[in-house]
């Protein structure tokens, strides 16, 4: 039988939920019952580490006593936030993919068609006594939508935009996939993807590869009028450039869900330029995955990925260092 600890504090039900699925394979510890004295031989004993933020919820001195630690199994989805250089190169590490991705697709088609269809800018003109019935909306019916991180918040994504008749041009690590789109790729057909595309989604992990992506170039090659939203980290877009081509560009819009300095990750709320004094812009605080039981969905599908490594079956989400450090 394996041993697992939870790092975060974890409500009740939760781990009710956590207990029973584990049961038969694994002994459960809660970090947060555990007395500061008896800490280090809690998670020295640990074969798996169920945890949502490392960085927070473990002490220099924890880190050390990892020595066993087979698996981190994070129930956040992405792994950026993770110090590297505090854990062992040899410990498999994987991020919880997919699992917030239904409601992560139903906030990116809100933003979509709340752009689209000028919502906000006709809400805006009404509160203000203007009645403006004749300016035209877009249709996403028929549009191309360019999913830059086809995994699972992008396929979801594009579960729903098929039924706009959407033309999805995708691009993943590998270039393929079995799903129906017009046209696959990887980040090296960026350029391709971003100049066909009437709505660009970025739902890619944050990386050393992918920080900085769309800058000035990338965003001088979409289409005057195109749409982005951005529902995964804030750094992969150049700030300053987004600000600059949104307020040059007032018929190209941007959805953002992501920002540059967010208070989970940095301890504060900032933005660099007036972005909320744009017409063109749609902003939500990060929350695209929150919704009811948001907490109970991350761990169920994080102990699935638990119980995954106690078969000794393929572990989703592996987290490969050489991309972050």
């Amino acid at each position: 039988m394996y041993n697992l600890v939870v790092s975060f504090a974890v409500p009740d039900e939760e781990r009710g939920m956590i207990e029973k699925t584990l049961s038969g394979h694994c002994s459960v510890a809660f970090l947060y019952d555990v007395p500061q004295p008896r800490r280090a031989e809690v998670i020295s004993g640990a074969d798996v580490l169920l945890s949502w933020s490392p960085s927070r919820e473990y002490g220099e001195g924890d880190f050390s006593s990892m020595g066993n630690v087979k698996l981190l199994q994070l129930v956040s989805a992405g792994a950026d936030h993770l110090p590297f250089d505090r854990l062992r190169p040899d410990m498999v590490v994987a991020s919880n993919v997919g699992a917030y991705s239904l409601p992560m697709a139903e906030h990116v088609m809100a933003m979509a068609l709340a752009l689209l269809k000028g919502l906000v800018a006709g809400h805006r003109k009404m509160s203000g006594g203007e009645f403006d019935q004749l300016t035209k909306s877009r249709m996403l019916d028929g549009a191309v939508c360019g999913i830059l991180g086809y995994g699972g918040i992008g396929r979801a994504v594009a579960c729903y935009l098929r039924a706009f008749h959407a033309k999805i041009f995708a691009i993943n690590t590998s270039g393929r996939t079995d799903d129906e789109v017009a046209f696959v790729g990887t980040l090296k057909d960026l350029g391709h993807v971003l100049s066909h595309s009437d709505v660009v989604v970025i739902a890619l992990p944050l990386t050393k590869h992918t920080r900085g992506i769309i800058g000035r170039e990338q965003l001088g090659s979409m289409k005057r009028d195109a749409v982005l939203i951005n529902v995964a980290r804030g750094e992969i877009v150049d700030e300053g450039a987004l600000y600059d081509h949104l307020k040059a560009n007032p018929e190209f819009m941007a959805g953002i869900d992501a920002w540059w300095v967010e208070p989970f990750r940095h301890g504060e709320f900032r933005i660099d330029h007036p972005f909320f004094g744009l017409q063109n812009l749609l902003g939500s605080p990060h929350n695209s995955a929150i919704v009811q039981n948001v907490l109970a969905m991350g761990v169920r599908a994080a102990l699935e990925n638990v119980m995954r490594f106690v078969r000794k079956e393929k572990i989703k989400g592996m987290v490969d260092f050489r991309d972050y450090v």
